[in-house]
């Protein structure tokens, strides 16, 4: 008599779907957070709205979580053999790849209906890119030897679509100067990330940035964080910020020359702990940044 296989609890289902989306990991959220913040911040001269602010907060939390149903689809063929993934809910056999492909979508839309809420033909027009982006972004390290690059545009989406949505229009100045910026420090802190799984994707054959600088790994991320404090800077000095933002970027600065102490002995759980601890460096700049526009008001 064959014995039959009985459904997994909604609860531990629903449990998989938390961990699926890393929803007990936020650290990935306050990432692609605090580049949004920088954005809202400056296309308002402010503090933005709040109904944009809560769309746009929500939208964060909403596309991270959309972004790794589909990245553990992507690849459900590389988790099993990377022992930092190999416990992941797709790779482990929790959650189906089906099921993956499905919340994607439907937390993208959800994401979407909100964004309507706005009214902003541009910012919604820009979403569309964006998906395409979060979607697109787990192939490339099939094929590009810094497939981080992607994630850098990929994670700077949300500014041009913090101007359209504060501005109607998008300064593309200032908000490709922000990109650029922010895209700088995606590499830099996604190396820290790269270079604990380094050596099983040599094995299995995934590209990364960590595999392409060898032994300048670190000089190569400490080299990016540097061009984004400088790229950030001139942002602040044509959007007229004072001493506080600087302040701001003199915090962050430090908190990298930290990690790059850190991680000396490229040790797998220092590269882990600065890329964890790298989203300060987002914080200190917001934090400036609030900061300087309050006190100019």
């Amino acid at each position: 008599m064959n014995a039959s296989v009985e459904p997994m609890p909604l609860r531990a289902k629903l449990a998989d779907y938390f961990r699926l989306m890393r929803l007990d990991r936020p650290v990935g959220i306050y990432l692609l957070l605090w580049p949004t913040l920088w954005a809202l911040w400056f296309a308002a001269d402010g503090m933005p709205s709040l109904h944009v602010l809560l769309v746009f907060v929500a939208g964060t939390v909403l596309m991270r979580s959309a972004g790794c149903a589909i990245n553990d689809f992507a690849d459900r063929g590389f988790d099993p053999h990377v022992e930092r993934t190999r416990h992941r809910p797709v790779a482990s056999g929790r959650v189906t790849p089906e099921e993956a492909v499905r919340l994607f979508v439907a937390v993208s839309l959800i994401a979407f209906g909100l964004l309507t809420s706005l009214k902003n033909t541009l910012a919604i027009a820009l979403a569309v890119p964006a998906a395409l982006l979060a979607a697109g972004y787990p192939f490339a390290k099939r094929h590009i030897s810094m497939p981080q690059a992607v994630l850098g545009i990929a994670f700077s989406w949300g500014i041009p679509m913090a101007y359209a949505a504060v501005q109607h229009t998008v300064d593309w100045r200032q908000a490709g100067l922000l990109m650029a910026a922010n895209a700088c420090w995606v590499i830099a802190y996604d190396t820290y990330y790269a270079m604990v799984d380094r050596p099983d994707d040599l094995k299995i054959g995934v590209k990364s940035s960590a595999i392409l600088f060898g032994r300048y790994d670190r000089l190569a991320i400490i080299g990016l964080q540097a061009l984004a404090l400088l790229l950030l800077a001139l942002v602040g000095i044509e959007a007229g910020c004072g001493l506080a933002y600087d302040a701001g970027l003199l915090v962050a600065a430090a908190l990298a020359l930290w990690h790059f102490r850190m991680t000396r002995d490229l040790s797998a759980a220092a590269c882990f702990r600065a890329f964890v601890q790298n989203h300060w460096f987002g914080v200190a700049i917001l934090a400036g940044l609030v900061l300087d526009r309050f006190l100019a008001a």
